[in-house]
């Protein structure tokens, strides 16, 4: 039998056998009942022989439905909309992905390195189940070691932005060596994660900038971990923080925007002391959250987060304050970085 067929209330509108609309659609026979019997998608009408006859409009939609299914909606959030919703839902969604492809393009992607020390590690990070994707950005591993014994006999083959490190033991003997090991291969963030140790050595490496995490840690905690350490918005910010896509380091410490502060301008609504006072602003509430991010687990997400957001604010108003010194022709030089690491790479 044919698999269309006319029925006689509409002569000139095509009614498809459910076989059709599966061809037609993509969408398997057993999908296309479940969407008609329990979400109601479809109301097909039936044949002389009750076979049910979809129109040309059922087909139509059956592939939406599966396009937006395939892009991770719900069926049952848009099994009930009309085409044009549909048809709407399709064009920001490619309009979306259009965005994206063409950030990816002007940016490169944003490919941020890594080295690792720990093999198993390095195998944890490479797994499919722990794709790391930050808005534009990706993980590309440059360099693994056994441990940190290798890792100091080594050249890194890249020079890497991120160093992960993965020990048992974490005392005084590994502190010397993750500090000798950063001094002879700069980075922008140290990342330890460690199953034992010490406090007071620990504590030491928060004090220097590292992030410090202790086992049992989740995939899902560890990537929040190194997105806290990756600019949230590159896509914005590439153009003026530069393309590592990693949050810079502190650039001035509180004296020099105290300094900064206090100076007397001819700019509009005091911008030199305004900005000075939200980068200390910023900074202080960027490391309250990576305090939190090192001290546990609980709430983990939420203060990964809030790191990314304040250290990406701070770095884009740190930019800020740049323009508005060469505009008043104010030194930012006086004063020394902070002394800690990982240094500016």
């Amino acid at each position: 039998m044919n698999q269309t067929e006319n029925t006689s209330t509409d002569s000139q509108s095509p009614r498809y056998r459910i076989g059709a609309v599966a061809k037609l659609s993509g969408v398997p026979v057993t999908t296309l009942r479940v969407w008609e019997i329990r979400y109601a998608a479809f109301t097909p009408n039936k044949s002389t022989g009750q076979h049910r006859l979809y129109s040309s409009a059922d087909a139509i939609k059956a592939g939406q439905l599966k396009q937006l299914c395939d892009a991770g909606h719900g069926i049952s959030a848009i099994a009930n909309l009309d085409a044009a919703s549909l048809g709407r839902l399709l064009a920001q969604q490619r309009a979306s992905a259009s965005a994206k492809a063409s950030v990816q393009q002007t940016s490169g992607g944003h490919q941020v390195t890594m080295a690792v020390v720990g093999r198993a590690m390095a195998s944890r990070i490479a797994a499919p189940q722990f794709t790391l994707q930050f808005l534009t950005h990706s993980i590309q591993v440059t360099d693994v070691f056994e441990d940190l014994s290798q890792a100091a006999l080594v050249d890194f083959s890249d020079q890497p932005k991120i160093l992960l490190i993965k020990v048992n033991t974490l005392n005084d003997i590994a502190r010397e060596q993750i500090e000798s090991l950063v001094a002879r291969h700069p980075v922008l963030q140290v990342i330890v994660v460690y199953s034992y140790g010490q406090l007071v050595a620990a504590e030491a490496l928060k004090v220097l900038g590292v992030l410090v995490r202790r086992e049992p840690m989740s995939d899902y905690e560890l990537s929040d971990l190194i997105s806290s350490v990756l600019l949230v918005d590159a896509s914005t910010s590439v153009g003026t923080l530069g393309p590592t896509a990693l949050i810079p380091a502190r650039k001035y410490t509180d004296a020099t925007l105290a300094r900064v502060a206090g100076i007397s301008t001819s700019v509009l609504c005091e911008c030199p002391r305004h900005v000075a006072e939200l980068i200390g602003q910023l900074a202080s509430f960027e490391q309250y959250s990576q305090d939190c991010l090192n001290n546990s687990s609980e709430d983990a997400h939420l203060h990964a987060y809030l790191r990314a957001v304040s250290g990406s604010a701070r770095a884009m108003f740190e930019r800020a304050l740049e323009m508005v010194a060469v505009h008043e022709g104010i030194s930012l030089l006086n004063e020394a970085t902070p002394a800690t690491f990982p240094a500016q790479g």
